[in-house]
């Protein structure tokens, strides 16, 4: 976090010391307010989020000892430092058993009050990462299961190389279990903004009240509960990624607060008369059909806009049947691996099954059956008997062998492609990613017809 993020708060009875640090911090970039009496700040810190506080330790009605007491009960966050003229043990313990973090003698050395300020804000910024990691490391499933060599999946890569390095907002498209959180890791962990928080939240996991304040954050007696003032996601995001999974069951209500903060780059927890500024990159998924969410007025049309700087849409398993092999062969080789099982690979009875299925939970659902199969395989390679029985009982196995299978679905997809351009060639050609003698040699192959061109 930059200096000019960090507020501060200066309290002491002798308006010239106030003046002084007021100058002191605003000259090293921190934005500083100031207090007369420990009264007033007290009502400040209540009313606004500080990150540091000094305050004097004799003053009248409330002296430090008291108001650091008092900055207890309102917030735990907030570092406060004790400025004392009296300097003794006495206070200086008591100070730091009521919760300051450090305090300063007067006279003070200027150089000496940046030093200990610069020193506890780093403190506290390393403390809010190591709390976002561990949020991360919970989440963080890993991009090394986005793999294949299907035309689709190689378009979507070669875009993600111009779309990462920008500071563009993205949303991704696709059916469940299609890898749209992989996207998001892909794309943050490919980014500038790498070494930054990279924050995840299913949207329609959770209940609209606690989203609301899992990402907008709130301060301490927003409502009942709330003991403690809490950073939302898009604060602790701050300068990293944001992904917001399943944003299609956003409600609309917190659709327009997260429309608001795009816009302005600007937060206000819930109870908070202050504003957060921020730099978060956002990345949204869902697997809803956007445009009828839209249309039927569950999904705001200038949010779809703010998110969708770029598209991406991820094809079904089953729409890329070239990589299926691959992935089977990749999750046999990772779970083998992790269980310390022999298992070299996949019997072509078993691999003819997992072919003719037809995926409904995607990669995931692929990754779960053959982690399933290599607990239950017996020997050097995963057989039918492995298999679940949905995936084995699947009808669209029936009589037919691996070679059918693929010609029928080839056949298909050139089918659907050619009908939806009106049986127009060249158009069909480019759409399936190949040359136009190509796209013939395969229509006779397939014993497609020419008759409707």
């Amino acid at each position: 976090m930059k200096d000019d993020k960090y507020r501060l708060l200066v309290v002491d009875d002798e308006k010239d010391i106030c003046s002084a640090l007021d100058f002191l911090l605003r000259r090293r970039g921190y934005q500083v307010d100031s207090a007369n009496d420990g009264e007033t700040a007290l009502e400040m810190i209540r009313r606004n989020t500080y990150d540091l506080v000094l305050t004097d330790l004799k003053m009248e009605k409330m002296d430090g000892l008291e108001l650091i007491r008092k900055i207890r009960e309102v917030s735990e966050d907030v570092i406060t430092v004790m400025m004392t003229a009296y300097a003794s043990v006495e206070s200086a313990v008591e100070a730091m058993r009521l919760g300051a973090s450090d305090y300063i003698v007067k006279p003070f050395v200027n150089e000496d009050v940046i030093i200990t300020v610069r020193r506890l804000l780093e403190h506290k910024r390393v403390l809010v990462e190591n709390e976002a990691l561990r949020r991360q490391l919970s989440q963080v499933v890993g991009a090394r299961n986005f793999i294949g060599e299907s035309p689709s999946l190689r378009r979507i890569l070669e875009l993600l190389e111009k779309v990462t390095p920008t500071r563009s907002n993205i949303l991704v498209l696709g059916e469940s279990g299609t890898g749209k959180g992989m996207i998001a890791e892909l794309v943050h962990y490919g980014s500038p903004r790498r070494e930054k928080p990279f924050m995840s939240i299913n949207c329609s996991a959770i209940p609209e009240t606690l989203l609301e304040s899992e990402l907008f954050g709130y301060k301490k007696g927003a409502f009942t509960g709330a003991s403690a003032d809490k950073s939302g996601l898009l604060v602790m995001a701050d300068e990293g990624t944001l992904f917001l999974d399943e944003i299609g069951d956003m409600p609309l209500a917190i659709q327009a607060k997260l429309l608001k903060v795009l816009e302005s780059g600007e937060v206000l927890p819930l109870g908070d008369t202050r504003v957060r500024k921020i730099d978060v990159r956002v990345i949204a998924a869902t697997n809803k059909d956007i445009g009828r969410i839209i249309s039927e007025k569950l999904f705001r049309e200038d949010l779809y806009y703010r998110l969708n700087v770029f598209e991406i849409m991820l094809p079904a398993l089953r729409e890329r049947p070239e990589d299926l092999r691959i992935l089977a062969h990749h999750f046999t080789e990772r779970f083998a691996a992790e269980t310390g099982k022999h298992v070299s690979g996949i019997s072509d009875e078993a691999m003819q099954i997992l072919m003719g299925y037809q995926w409904p939970g995607n990669v995931r659902e692929l990754r779960n059956v053959i982690e399933r199969a290599v607990v239950l395989c017996r020997d050097e390679l995963i057989r039918v008997e492995d298999l679940p029985d949905k995936v084995r009982e699947h009808e669209a196995m029936t009589g037919q062998s691996l070679k059918d299978l693929l010609n029928n679905y080839e056949r298909q997809v050139i089918l659907d492609a050619l009908d939806s351009r009106g049986w127009n060639k060249e158009r069909t050609a480019s759409a399936l990613d190949v040359d136009v003698a190509t796209l013939y040699r395969k229509m006779k192959k397939l014993g497609i017809g020419l008759e409707r061109a």
